[in-house]
C-alpha cells in the first residue's frame, strides 16, 4: 500500500490533524508572540496549510486554512485570547491565511488529478504494448488471447464485463466504433456527460483487413461509467490484436 493510500483510507484523521496542528503551532509561538514577528507566525502557518493540501484531501487543506486563521487571531493578535482583530495589517494577514489555503489546496488538487491522468495513461500504453508483445511472441491459444483482451478492456473502461462472441449476425442497439465514438440506435451519445448505456450491451466489432472476426459484448450495467475518447481508443486498439490474431489463425487453419 502507498503512502497515499495510507492517507486517504485514514481521511477523517488527516482532517483531524490538519485542524489541530495550526493551534499547536500557535501555542508553541505563544510565550514569544511579542517578540515575533506577525509575518513569521502567518508564514508557519501557511506552511502547515499547505502541508494539509499536499495530503490530495481538500477537506484537510480547507479545515488547516480556517483553523490557522482562527488560531492567528485567538492566540497572536491583539485583544489576546478573543475572537477579534482590531489591527487592519492583522485583518489582512487572517484573510489572506484563508485565501492561500483555498488556492493552495485547490492547486494540489489540480496537480494531483493531472498526476492521476498521466498514470491512467502510462497504464493504458502498458496494456497495449503487452498485448502486442503477446502476439508478436506467437505461440498462444487465440482463446487465451481473447481471454486477456476481455479482461483488459474491463479494466481499462471499468465495466462489469466484457464478453466474445463469434455470432456478428445480431446487430446491438448500443456499438462502440472503431473511432472510439459510441452510437446508439445510429446516434452519437456523449458518454463523458451520460455515460455508457446501463440498459443494453455495447458491441465493439472484430476486425481486420475489413473483415469481421466477432465482436466484444461490453456490460456496464450496475453502475454508470464514464470512459474518456481515449479509454475507448484504447479498447478499440486492443480489440484489433484480437483480429489479426483471429485472421492468422484463420489463414492457418
Amino acid at each position: 500500500m502507498t503512502r497515499v493510500d495510507v492517507i486517504l483510507r485514514n481521511r477523517t484523521a488527516v482532517v483531524a490533524v490538519a485542524a489541530v496542528v495550526p493551534a499547536l503551532a500557535c501555542a508553541a509561538i505563544l510565550p514569544f508572540r511579542t517578540a515575533f514577528e506577525h509575518t513569521n507566525a502567518a508564514l508557519v502557518l501557511v506552511l502547515l496549510v499547505v502541508a494539509a493540501a499536499a495530503t490530495g484531501i481538500r477537506a484537510a487543506g480547507l479545515v488547516a486554512a480556517l483553523s490557522s486563521a482562527i488560531c492567528y487571531d485567538f492566540f497572536l493578535t491583539q485583544p489576546y485570547e478573543r475572537l477579534a482583530i482590531t489591527a487592519r495589517a492583522d485583518i489582512e494577514t487572517a484573510v489572506l491565511l484563508v485565501l492561500v489555503g483555498v488556492a493552495v489546496t485547490e492547486i494540489a488538487l489540480w496537480g494531483r488529478r493531472h498526476q492521476a491522468e498521466a498514470s491512467r495513461q502510462h497504464g493504458y500504453l502498458d496494456g497495449v504494448s503487452r498485448t502486442g508483445g503477446i502476439v508478436a511472441a506467437g505461440g498462444s491459444a487465440t482463446g487465451r488471447l481473447i481471454e486477456y483482451v476481455a479482461g483488459q478492456i474491463v479494466d481499462v473502461l471499468d465495466i462489469d464485463d466484457c464478453l466474445f462472441d463469434r455470432e456478428t449476425q445480431e446487430v446491438a442497439p448500443t456499438a462502440l466504433l472503431h473511432s472510439g465514438t459510441v452510437l446508439r440506435l445510429g446516434r452519437e451519445i456523449d458518454v463523458r456527460r451520460s455515460g455508457l448505456p446501463t440498459d443494453s450491451e455495447i458491441e465493439l466489432r472484430v476486425q481486420h483487413a475489413g473483415v469481421t472476426y466477432g465482436r466484444f459484448l461490453l456490460i456496464a450495467s450496475t453502475r454508470v461509467v464514464r470512459p474518456s475518447r481515449t479509454q475507448l481508443q484504447v479498447a478499440v486498439a486492443l480489440t484489433d490484436y484480437v483480429g489479426a490474431a483471429l485472421a492468422t489463425h484463420d489463414q492457418l487453419h
